[in-house]
């Protein structure tokens, strides 16, 4: 049996999780637009993100792949990854579990703010409902630590804290 506190557990990942999918958003209103690959700056966030130069906690946004299929099962629609307005998509790995971790993709380093409540756009894109069907599978916000490019295929790796 097993002996390890809770303090160790939170530190214990399973695998490292999947980039599976990048998008930025160049300006309010627009469209997400799909990339293989991005530069995280340390200063400003996701290049040719809208948020590109807004310093804080929430440069970069990210969800989890697998809540995709939780949210087309409560909606009845086919969920993209671009219709949830997230940056990076992430599966293989407990987004929540991140929380108060630093962690790398690609030569990126970031850290966990919070979490990334749905906004009201959600009920518009994911039809009536949709913004309770989010709560709970919004993912979580994070600032970049350390500038680098992140691709598609990409591992997350946690870093010991």
């Amino acid at each position: 049996m097993n002996n390890l506190t809770i303090a160790q557990l939170t530190q214990t990942f399973p695998k490292p999780g999947e980039l599976v999918w990048i998008g930025v958003r160049p300006a309010r209103g627009e469209s997400m637009i799909a990339v293989d690959e991005v530069l995280a700056d340390q200063r400003s966030g996701l290049i040719g993100d809208r948020y590109n130069g807004s310093s804080g906690k929430r440069q970069v946004t990210l969800i989890q792949w697998e809540h995709l299929a939780v949210l087309a099962s409560m909606t009845g629609k086919t969920i993209a990854p671009e219709m949830l307005r997230r940056n990076l998509v992430i599966k293989g790995i407990n987004l929540l579990a991140l929380k108060d971790h630093t962690f790398q993709i690609g030569d990126a380093i970031l850290q966990t703010t919070g979490l990334c409540h749905p906004c009201s756009k959600m009920e518009q894109i994911l039809g009536t409902g949709g913004y309770n069907a989010m709560r709970g599978h919004g993912g979580l916000t994070a600032r970049v630590v350390k500038s680098g490019v992140m691709r598609v295929g990409d591992s997350l790796i946690v870093n010991d804290s």
